[in-house]
């Protein structure tokens, strides 16, 4: 049922269950599948072949591009970009004759982007505007601004909120102040500490 729903564009393809609650101006595209007691926030956009199971929690302003399937226990923050293909697990011990499997949770926070055919191994917290590289196999947490890639993925450089002015990695055992980096992009300044 789409008719409480404020400007949302769902396509004919896609199915959206009863009891799923879509933020305005958000759009579902072909053969995308909303599951029920899920929650997407405001100005998101799902590909063709999204899955977002049940109970799930999206933000506002969330790209989810082709193919991504969100499972019960990932939660997504504001302003994430998902790429094509990428992988959430939910599960450490997966097999398909056991009925009593424990969901383990994993957290994307605001302004994180996840490259196309990434993994991301469950129970894990992504931090805010990192960036994980395409292919990588993420296996421990990724802290705020960081840029990861490989497999298993590894911090590298540091970037902006912007995405564009990359940092170099502190020293081993040496904490740098990061409100030192300015972008000459854009003309932030980092803030915190980075290690």
């Amino acid at each position: 049922m789409t008719e409480d729903r404020k400007n949302v564009r769902i396509h004919p393809t896609a199915i959206v269950e009863d009891g799923a609650k879509i933020g305005e101006g958000t759009s579902v595209w072909h053969h995308a599948h909303v599951r029920n007691n899920s929650e997407l926030g405001r100005s998101c956009v799902l590909g063709k072949g999204v899955y977002i199971d049940t109970g799930v929690k999206i933000g506002h302003n969330v790209k989810i591009q082709n193919r991504v399937s969100v499972y019960q226990g990932v939660t997504i923050g504001n302003n994430v970009f998902l790429g094509p293909h990428m992988v959430f697990t939910n599960d450490f011990y997966p097999r398909a004759f056991n009925p009593e499997w424990k969901i383990v949770e994993t957290i994307v926070k605001d302004g994180a982007s996840i490259g196309a055919n990434a993994v991301i191994i469950c129970g894990l917290t992504i931090g805010e505007f990192c960036m994980i590289g395409s292919g990588s196999v993420v296996t421990k947490d990724v802290p705020p601004h960081a840029l990861v890639y490989g497999n298993p993925a590894r911090i590298h450089e540091y970037v902006c909120k912007c995405g564009l002015k990359k940092f170099p990695l502190p020293k081993k055992g040496e904490k740098v102040d990061a409100t030192k980096f300015i972008c000459e992009n854009c003309d932030r300044i980092m803030k915190g500490w980075i290690e």
